[in-house]
């Protein structure tokens, strides 16, 4: 039994990172202190003065733990990590994690290609951004691969020189196939430095040469070659448009403004590198009821810039965040350079948060039915099911379905939903393997059992989604499917609440199935809708597994029964020859001219076809 007065007496006088769980061993608040012993007893003491949030999560402690650090830098690092995996309900979090990818341009290789890249990395290459979506990267990759003539394939050269033939983008004019030796790496690196040039904002040079090429070409009644430098005309002018100079300097920051409404707030972030806007991005957060502007601001930067590489020079915010020596320590640590925190209040710096602040306070105000809708249907919707049930604090639900044909290659599927939303990377697909034919009610019980087998295991990663445990378990199904459940966690001495999703005869959903009693519910509600989301997830997700696992099965070629021949001699096969009746007739001299087949290989194949 935790005795929280007796366990406040061992907390030591030291940096670190405490954790409260409830009583269902949920993590409900991450925290850190200069001084753990101080800081825990805070929440304890009855003279306590905080904020309803914080008095509302303190009645559901259970017990708590802590883990000491050397430093409080230490202590924010640890933080920041461990909000990130717990998700924990009386935090102030982002409703999504977004992450910002970057523009690659591999300067270092002989013949350098531009690429989408997630992290940005200390590998010589040169890196543009970060972008606010991989579709605006992929665009602009195109367009600079087009307008300069740059390669696009993934072939390591000058290795690969020679090996196949020039793809379509030589044949249609836009590439000059450094695949085939057709152009020198000096004489291409011309034209990628020139693309470098343009991706650095430097349009004006482009411009006049394509609108050059459009006049030649209309004076010579080429009008369709014409149209095409028109159009391109109009990709580059689009992209400038998108760049605009939002400063006399040359600054790399991130302008940050902040509106609240209750307990939602938005965060409007401009991006600014080299002097220009190269996108804004707002941020939804919750759970910020009674808490000040500061405290905010700080929470918010620990959870974006623990995701993203990218750290600018300088962060501009209306206000200093809370811990902002020590986030400017952990910032610092992270860019490999110095972050400095402004609050500029006039001239065009003060404008420019003004400008993001009235974006925020606009985002917040138009969104406020939708993040109301939002909320109804998802946390609303999980408090309705947990009214039904009569079960508190339910966060994490896990549902399964099993899927097979007449019993063929049965498999199963476990779908996670957090909050009301499906967590998808937590998801999970099974191979049955114990049973044959259609039994579901055994199939169920392998795939629980390896399950939670698999999630009781010691040692596991932090990102093993079998590792944290449901608030409870949704079956597809009625009491044979929850029975079978029950059956597994008793076996395994696991304790969490089972209920299943009880259809009609029109296969609808109808109730649900708890503590053996069908309980109807409103199929209007968003508890039902939530139910009903969870269960076609469900079945969905079995249902697409087995296909692939089907057509995996019955894609198969004569070739793969050959001894020695696997998948890269195959498509070589293939590639070389115009059917399986010209492989067949095929002499062992004749194969050997292929690459990839060596004799041994070339006298598999003769023998496998009785040709030798």
């Amino acid at each position: 039994m935790f005795d929280i007065q007796e366990e406040l007496k061992k907390i030591p006088d030291k940096p670190g990172v405490y954790l409260m769980h409830d009583r269902d061993d949920h993590v409900i608040y991450v925290g850190k202190a200069v001084v753990l012993k101080n800081r825990v007893r805070q929440y304890f003491q009855k003279s306590r003065n905080v904020s309803t949030k914080i008095e509302k999560m303190i009645q559901q402690i259970a017990w708590f733990e802590y883990i000491v650090t050397d430093s409080e830098l230490e202590a924010l690092v640890l933080e920041c990590n461990l909000i990130k995996e717990y998700n924990p309900k009386y935090n102030t979090m982002l409703k999504d994690g977004k992450g910002y990818p970057f523009l690659k341009a591999t300067v270092t290789e002989d013949f350098p290609r531009l690429m989408l890249a997630r992290q940005m990395k200390r590998d010589g290459a040169k890196y543009f951004g970060p972008f606010t979506s991989g579709a605006a990267i992929r665009d602009t990759i195109e367009l600079t691969n087009k307008l300069f003539s740059l390669r696009s394939c993934k072939k390591n050269l000058p290795r690969d020189i020679g090996k196949d033939r020039p793809c379509l983008y030589y044949e249609m004019g836009q590439c000059k196939a450094p695949c085939q030796g057709y152009i020198s790496s000096a004489d291409y690196k011309v034209n990628f430095d020139k693309a470098l040039k343009f991706l650095g904002g430097d349009t004006k040079e482009v411009l006049a040469e394509l609108q050059t090429k459009m006049m030649d070409l209309s004076a010579e009644m080429k009008f369709e070659e014409a149209a095409l430098y028109r159009d391109l005309i109009n990709s580059v002018t689009r992209v400038t448009e998108r760049q605009k100079i939002t400063s006399s300097d040359e600054g790399e920051r991130d302008i940050i403004a902040i509106a609240t409404n209750e307990d939602d707030a938005v965060v409007q972030v401009f991006f600014i590198r080299g002097g220009r806007l190269i996108g804004r991005e707002h941020y939804f957060l919750t759970g910020v009821s009674d808490e000040s502007e500061s405290h905010i601001l700080g929470a918010f930067i620990k959870q974006m810039y623990a995701g993203t590489p990218y750290i600018p020079k300088e962060i501009w915010a209306e206000t200093e965040p809370d811990d902002m020596e020590f986030l400017a320590d952990w910032l610092e640590v992270k860019r490999g350079g110095k972050v400095q925190f402004k609050q500029p209040k006039r001239g065009q710096k003060g404008k420019l948060l003004d400008l993001a602040k009235r974006n925020a306070t606009m985002i917040l105000t138009q969104d406020k039915e939708r993040l109301a809708a939002d909320r109804a249907r998802t946390i609303g919707a999980v408090e309705e099911i947990e009214g039904i049930l009569g079960i508190d604090n339910i966060i994490r639900i896990e549902s399964y379905d099993i899927s097979n044909i007449n019993g063929f290659e049965t498999v199963g599927s476990m779908v996670v939903f957090e909050n009301g939303r499906p967590k998808k990377n937590n998801y999970r697909k099974f191979r049955i393997k114990s049973v044959t034919g259609p039994d579901d009610y055994h199939s169920m019980e392998e795939l629980l059992t390896r399950r939670f087998t698999h999630g009781m295991r010691e040692g596991l990663s932090e990102n093993d989604a079998f590792k944290q445990f449901p608030s409870i378990i949704f079956m597809d199904g009625g009491k044979g499917q929850v029975n079978v459940c029950k059956m597994v966690l008793d076996s395994l001495g696991i304790n969490i609440p089972v209920c299943g999703m009880v259809k009609d005869d029109r296969h609808r959903t109808r109730g649900l199935y708890f503590e053996n009693v069908e309980l109807p519910i409103d199929t209007h509600s968003q508890g039902f809708r939530l139910i009903t989301r969870i269960q076609d997830e469900t079945h969905r997700f079995a249902i697409e597994y087995h296909k692939q696992i089907r057509g995996k099965k019955q894609v198969h070629s004569v070739l793969d029964d050959i001894p020695g021949i696997g998948a890269v001699r195959r498509k070589a096969l293939m590639r070389n020859f115009e059917s399986i009746e010209a492989i067949k007739s095929a002499s062992i001299e004749e194969l050997k001219q292929i690459p990839e087949i060596n004799e041994a290989a070339a006298k598999a194949i003769c023998q496998f076809f009785g040709s030798e």
